[in-house]
């Protein structure tokens, strides 16, 4: 009888998925990664490896409906999108996009992550949620959907 295969844990197909990208990235999203469960610790951790954009979901709940905001990488850099952004307070006009629901600022070092303009977006987001944060922390990652057929990771030659 063969052995069982034994599945890749979250963290091990977290690393996998970060590891598609070059090695500046890589280090980038696990840092602002850590970072966000450092500042939103009771955090379900909603992972999403898509066509577009490898995803990471900040939620109160397992529920995707719920994320307040997520990491998205893609080739040309790493996002904090802000889900429900269009109603944040943004006196330092900091968020770009002009989508119904989502904005985001990029990051290109988890230094931004420290700015008070966007630690108070981070408040902000999480204050206006619809589902309360769980007053212990959940800090559960599931990993929510992976798409067999992705956009490279790195960034080519002729795009840099």
């Amino acid at each position: 009888m063969p052995d069982a295969v034994v599945p890749a844990t979250p963290e091990q197909q977290i690393a996998g998925f970060i590891e598609k990208f070059d090695a500046k990235q890589q280090t980038l999203m696990r840092a602002v990664r850590k970072a966000l469960r450092k500042r939103l610790p009771p955090a379900y951790e909603l992972v999403y490896d898509n066509y577009n954009f490898f995803v990471i979901g900040f939620s109160p709940t397992e529920r995707p409906s719920d994320s307040l905001l997520s990491i998205a990488a893609g080739a040309n850099g790493v996002g904090l999108c802000f889900l429900g952004g269009w109603s944040l307070p943004d006196p330092s006009k900091i968020l770009q996009g002009s989508g119904k629901l989502n904005r985001f600022i990029r990051v290109p070092s988890v230094a931004v992550l420290a700015r008070p303009d966007v630690d108070a977006l981070i408040d902000a987001a999480v204050k206006q949620a619809r589902t309360p944060w769980p007053s212990r922390s959940a800090a559960k990652t599931i990993i929510r959907s992976v798409s067999a057929k992705q956009r490279p990771r790195r960034r080519t030659a002729a795009r840099r």
